[in-house]
């Protein structure tokens, strides 16, 4: 008999030692910092492009606007950070919780993510298209809208979350759990092969099914 599919994400928390105070300016484009703590930094507007961050924290830090396209964060724990514009594109998160924390538009496109965790965050607009995904978990999270257009997911689930609209468009999921999640709009039905999702839910989605095949309902 095969074994049940496991929709569960392994989430890791990060390897954390002993960390030092850090200061912003230890944080430069294509450098390297290890076992700071930073807290209150003022991050906005950064240039911190392919700046990598490895057991870490940062609490009550400001990143609006900060440059960190290709950056990598390994092992980070991220508590209470406000960006209203979250700009890192091609960049690695493995290891990393983040809570408490509000993101207005998140542009993470073509990211790679492994063992991360978002809790009690808001966020506006999030920007994964193209992005590979595996072993991600959204808790207690309000999303407006989610665009995982052509990206790759594997163990994605959201537990006591709401996203106002959803993009699926081209996606390839496997093992993704909806079901712990409160949807209002999807796009790219054709996307949701491999989601789990309540019986609920599908009834809820019923007309969006039924105008994708082209069904029509008669009495």
């Amino acid at each position: 008999m095969a074994k049940p599919a496991d929709f569960t994400p392994r989430i890791d928390a990060p390897d954390l030692g002993q960390m030092a105070d850090g200061d912003a300016s230890a944080l430069v484009p294509e450098g390297r910092v290890a076992g700071l703590r930073f807290v209150s930094a003022g991050l906005d507007g950064q240039r911190l492009a392919g700046v990598s961050v490895t057991e870490c924290t940062f609490e009550d830090v400001s990143m609006d606007g900060a440059d960190l396209r290709s950056a990598g964060f390994v092992d980070v724990a991220i508590e209470r950070m406000n960006a209203p514009v979250f700009s890192a594109p091609r960049s690695r998160f493995r290891r990393v919780v983040i809570d408490g924390s509000r993101f207005g538009s998140a542009e993470v496109y073509e990211s790679e993510w492994e063992s991360v965790e978002f809790r009690n965050c808001k966020l506006d607009y999030v920007n994964l298209r193209g992005a590979e995904l595996q072993d991600v978990l959204f808790t207690g999270c309000i999303l407006d809208e989610l665009d995982l257009g052509g990206a790759a997911a594997h163990r994605l689930a959201f537990a006591d979350s709401r996203v106002r609209r959803l993009d699926l468009t081209a996606a390839k999921l496997k093992h993704v759990d909806l079901r712990g999640l409160e949807l209002q709009e999807l796009a790219g039905l054709e996307g949701l092969r491999g989601a789990a999702m309540t019986p609920f839910q599908i009834s809820e989605l019923a007309p969006l099914f039924a105008a994708h095949f082209g069904i029509v309902e008669k009495t």
